[in-house]
């Protein structure tokens, strides 16, 4: 019989990974946990590759906006995911 200790232990190991940074699909559910609706709402997610999360935004104003947070916006992240090393932000369609 498994001790109790044990057991503990491998939940709590399945929960932290869970949490983890699998696919570019977890990189945009994670950009929907730290974004405002309103500024989900001006982005579009392109692709995570090498721990770089590109997003596409629809004017410059929003690109120097998300620019300034974009510190408090990868601390937010670490806190999800420590794969996430940077936040790319450009002009583009957002369709």
């Amino acid at each position: 019989m498994e001790a109790i200790k044990d057991t503990v232990k491998s939940v709590m190991q399945g929960l932290k990974q869970k949490k983890t940074l699998k696919a570019e699909d977890d990189a945009e559910q994670l950009l929907k946990k730290v974004l405002t609706k309103k500024q989900l709402g001006h982005i579009k997610f392109n692709y995570f590759k090498k721990g770089t999360i590109n997003v596409n935004v629809d004017s410059s104003s929003w690109l120097y906006s998300l620019n300034l947070e974009k510190e408090e916006l990868l601390e937010k992240l670490g806190k999800y995911s420590s794969k996430v090393k940077d936040i790319r932000f450009r002009i583009g369609e957002i369709k």
